[in-house]
């Protein structure tokens, strides 16, 4: 019986990473890591890991139709490409993301998913219209809705590893504080457990996609493990790790599509309000969502404990 190949994106980031291994562990598809430089040491220890390394430019259709034919489904994610660039102006998220739309199509993928973000502007009313890189992720979602591929979209909020990846929770003489731009102490922020849910999330999509029943296609699931303010994650975390963990607004970065991107879910209190915590589709499906408790004890205790 011929492989249940998934083509995934992002194979060394945060997300692709984890969809990577949750695919490798769970058996019922195989992984293919689409990447732009095959000889990165991340790659190659994914192909010490038994996973098939495909090399693929997103800025590049035609690469990307070799890389994907035979693929029965995509995980596609992009990365911000600095300077953030306007459709026309230069090699950004639009163009890649629909390159990796249209390829998909042309070899005749059967699903299609896409780690996406709402349009600011929209939710806005047109107040943040600079946050160029959700403007761009959100118009490729669009677009994969109106290509006739099977396909869903998964939203995601605040990764709660950028603790760690980005040094969001610093060390102080005290314990550690977490700062970040335009938040006060009581604005919510909706928080994704990113190594935890969103594999557990594709999974769930790609077993159950064939069936009409669940009605995944064209749909959209924010994933939202917690909906908190960041001074009360400081909280939780200085009582899991026993220290002081204090919340402090962090001065404004000085670039507009990330100082709106901040103000808009500090105002919208995460952008997600209006989905259940737990999302109550994906729960019906089988997804678990871990809890910040859970998140606290297991990834964060260990690396600051």
């Amino acid at each position: 019986m011929a492989s249940r190949i998934v083509s995934v994106f992002g194979a060394t980031g945060t997300q692709g990473n984890a969809v990577i291994h949750a695919l490798l562990n769970d058996g019922t598809f195989t992984p293919r890591a689409i990447v732009r430089n095959p000889d990165s040491d991340a790659v190659h220890k994914l192909k010490a890991q038994g996973v098939e390394i495909v090399k693929g430019d997103g800025l590049k259709k035609d690469s990307l139709v070799d890389a994907l034919r035979g693929s029965e489904a995509v995980f596609g994610v992009t990365a911000p490409i600095f300077p953030l660039k306007e459709e026309g102006e230069g090699p950004n998220e639009l163009v890649w993301g629909k390159n990796i739309v249209d390829a998909a199509k042309e070899v005749g993928v059967k699903f299609f998913i896409w780690s996406s973000v709402p349009s600011v502007k929209k939710i806005s009313g047109g107040k943040y219209s600079n946050v160029i890189h959700y403007e761009q992720k959100a118009a490729v979602e669009e677009y994969l809705q109106a290509s006739g591929l099977a396909n869903a979209s998964i939203h995601l909020g605040g990764f709660l590893e950028n603790y760690w990846k980005f040094n969001l929770l610093k060390k102080t003489d005290t314990g550690f504080n977490v700062a970040v731009p335009h938040f006060s102490a009581t604005d919510c922020q909706a928080f994704t457990w990113v190594e935890q849910v969103v594999p557990a999330t594709i999974l769930a999509l790609l077993k159950n996609y064939t069936d009409p029943s669940k009605n995944i296609s064209g749909k959209t699931y924010p994933l939202v493990n917690a909906n908190i303010s960041y001074a009360e994650l400081a909280e939780l975390t200085g009582k899991v790790l026993g220290v002081e963990v204090t919340f402090t607004t962090a001065p404004a970065i000085g670039m507009p599509a990330m100082d709106e991107m901040y103000k808009s879910h500090a105002e919208y209190s995460g952008l997600y309000t209006a989905t259940p915590v737990p999302n109550s589709d994906l729960v019906a499906l089988g997804v678990k969502f871990g809890t910040i408790q859970e998140f606290l004890e297991t990834e964060v205790k260990p690396r600051f404990g």
